[in-house]
């Protein structure tokens, strides 16, 4: 029994787990610079987000200017 290819499954699994948990704390670092500290709620918000949620997420908040905008944004994800 080769072990080889399962390893290789659990090592990218591992991957794209580590891929997604710094993608949230990249925004989440940004959008508190921007806004300060954030409600629990868009924070299990923001956590719930696939990877490429959270990529278009990063290129959305270069235009937020408010909180709001960033609201705005999940209503529209969610519609």
């Amino acid at each position: 029994m080769r072990l080889e290819p399962l390893y290789q499954i659990h090592r990218e699994q591992a991957k794209q787990e580590g891929r997604h948990e710094e993608g949230q704390n990249l925004i989440l670092r940004q959008l508190n610079r921007r806004f300060g500290k954030l409600d629990a709620s868009l924070i299990q918000q923001i956590q719930g987000l696939s990877i490429e949620q959270l990529e278009n997420l990063g290129e959305a908040l270069l235009d937020f200017t408010t909180v709001a905008d960033l609201e705005t944004w999940f209503n529209q994800q969610l519609s």
